[in-house]
């Protein structure tokens, strides 16, 4: 599996994860200016999936808990991020 492989499917496990919460999902939601059937239908997007990586890597305790959530090291997560569109510039802060 190459590295953008990689991080797409962590990028589509960490959607799961936002929605499967719905106080982050709506959070997520808002943010992005998306309807959840505009999230759905976009879930494979690239660029999407770039913005929920960004959205996770806004807040520690996404991070964490993601991470735990996913069984990887929170740096893995950063690390996919970059390998997503604009993942040149990521700010995790």
């Amino acid at each position: 599996m190459s590295r953008q492989d990689s991080a797409h499917a962590l990028a589509l496990q960490a959607l799961a994860f936002i929605v499967s919460e719905p106080e982050t999902a709506g959070g997520f939601l808002a943010q992005g200016g998306l309807s959840p059937d505009e999230l759905a239908a976009r879930a494979g997007d690239p660029d999407l999936l770039a913005a929920v990586m960004d959205f996770i890597l806004s807040e520690d305790r996404l991070v964490l808990d993601f991470a735990a959530t996913a069984g990887v090291a929170p740096e893995k997560i950063l690390s996919a991020r970059a390998a997503l569109p604009g993942g040149d510039a990521p700010h995790w802060t």
